[in-house]
């Protein structure tokens, strides 16, 4: 009977196929895996003395290499001219500088609703002053100006060192 099922088996298409054949031949094909029989039973149990007899066994020598000197060039006092003069290029580095007059929050069914004369209703309220980022990063509050018909931002508070540290937390 066991020569038939088989048999019957290897006929089936691969359609035909399902999980417990696959099961069936796993099993088949499956070699019990025996355990390495170990010299000590008690592997668990390490104890400092196992430590430092592999480490008496296991250290090699250190092998001695000749090494030179270091040789410094002497410091010399610059003129705070040449100073200014190295200092200059980071003047030259650009920054995103942005105002933010506001935050809000909606659903995207929300934002998708949004046309001309719309209102989205921020964060901020009227009168409160502004958040001046440099790189991201708050550095100054300020109120809105107008000059020659272009928005400015009027500087009311330098944010203290202390308080951004305080805000990466």
């Amino acid at each position: 009977m066991e020569q038939n099922d088989s048999v019957e088996k290897e006929t089936k298409n691969d359609d035909e196929i399902d999980w417990s054949d696959v099961q069936d031949e796993m099993k088949t094909s499956a070699k019990p895996v025996e355990k390495e029989e170990t010299k000590n039973d008690d592997d668990d149990e390490i104890d400092w003395s196992d430590v430092q007899d592999e480490m008496k066994t296991s250290a090699k020598p250190v092998e001695k290499k000749e090494v030179s000197p270091v040789k410094f060039n002497e410091i010399k006092q610059g003129k705070a001219k040449e100073a200014s003069l190295k200092m200059d290029f980071l003047m030259e580095i650009p920054l995103t500088v942005s105002v933010e007059l506001g935050r809000g929050k909606m659903l995207i069914s929300e934002l998708l609703k949004l046309g001309q004369s719309s209102i989205i209703e921020l964060t901020k309220f009227a009168g409160e002053p502004m958040d001046v980022f440099v790189n991201n990063k708050l550095i100054a509050r300020g109120e809105v100006v107008v000059v020659d018909e272009r928005f400015g931002v009027r500087l009311t508070d330098i944010v203290s060192h202390a308080e951004r540290l305080d805000k990466l937390k």
